[in-house]
């Protein structure tokens, strides 16, 4: 639901990363909580001469059950995704669930896609809290295939779209507080909604033709940790997430929801 905003930049906070060690570098973002893996030069500065081409990212989790109260609208996404991270990047290809409530203190759970700078579109397929999801975004040229599937209820929606210039420069397992924009292209992160925690597994990317996960030494990667910004026109909302270590082969982290991050 939107490129990564960072508190300093668009990457900021970063620790040496080795790549032979597939260490993760430790940043900061507005909206975005998880792990990304791009080249050491992206993770590192933001921007990369010759990086490393993406072609394909996935992931399984369980829909989270947010926590909703009467009056208070908040926002949730979570979500597998190719591109964003950079820097100078113009685009991103991404596809989840997301999990709000509603002013009266409803919570509404569904499914999307989206081919950043396009707005999110809504897919058709009923989702439930607890429900076991796997999504995946694979990029061959301009063609972008978009999937999702909720392996409990056993539907799935699949659609290949057109993008004249995907972004593939990285790949990222996220849970976001989207933000909202008006007519005119002015854009605010949203409250995010308690989920409490939401765990992905079954982490793999490929890149270069090469498949690996979040600590193969071929990329490097970043831990993401959701702070939201103040001051002035800042959401209201102080809540953020902070991803767990990532297990030993890559293929496993939680994030969870954080009343009151610090960085």
């Amino acid at each position: 639901m939107g490129k990564a905003l960072a508190s300093l930049a668009v990457v900021s906070a970063v620790a040496a990363v080795a790549a032979a060690t597939a260490a993760a570098a430790d940043e900061v973002s507005t909206n975005w909580a998880g792990y990304a893996i791009a080249d050491l030069q992206t993770v590192e500065s933001g921007t990369s001469t010759t990086p490393l081409t993406f072609t394909s990212v996935t992931a399984t989790w369980k829909q989270p059950k947010v926590s909703c109260s009467a009056g208070s609208t908040s926002y949730s996404a979570f979500w597998v995704g190719l591109g964003g991270l950079a820097s100078t990047s113009e685009a991103l290809e991404q596809i989840g669930t997301g999990a709000d409530c509603t002013a009266t203190g409803k919570a509404v759970y569904y499914a999307w896609y989206e081919l950043v700078p396009a707005a999110s579109v809504p897919v058709s397929l009923k989702v439930r809290p607890g429900d076991t999801i796997t999504a995946s975004v694979n990029v061959t040229g301009t063609s972008v295939l978009v999937q999702v599937k909720d392996r409990t209820r056993k539907t799935s929606f699949t659609k290949r779209l057109f993008m004249a210039a995907p972004d593939l420069t990285s790949a990222e397992w996220i849970a976001e507080a989207p933000s909202g924009c008006s007519q005119i292209g002015d854009c605010r992160v949203l409250p995010l909604s308690n989920f409490a925690s939401v765990t992905f597994t079954r982490i793999a990317a490929i890149a270069d033709g090469h498949p690996g996960t979040v600590t193969d030494p071929t990329w490097a990667s970043a831990l993401i940790r959701l702070i939201p910004e103040s001051g002035p026109g800042a959401s209201p909302s102080k809540a953020g997430a902070t991803p767990a270590a990532v297990s030993s082969d890559g293929r496993i982290f939680a994030v969870a929801w954080d009343p009151t991050p610090t960085a």
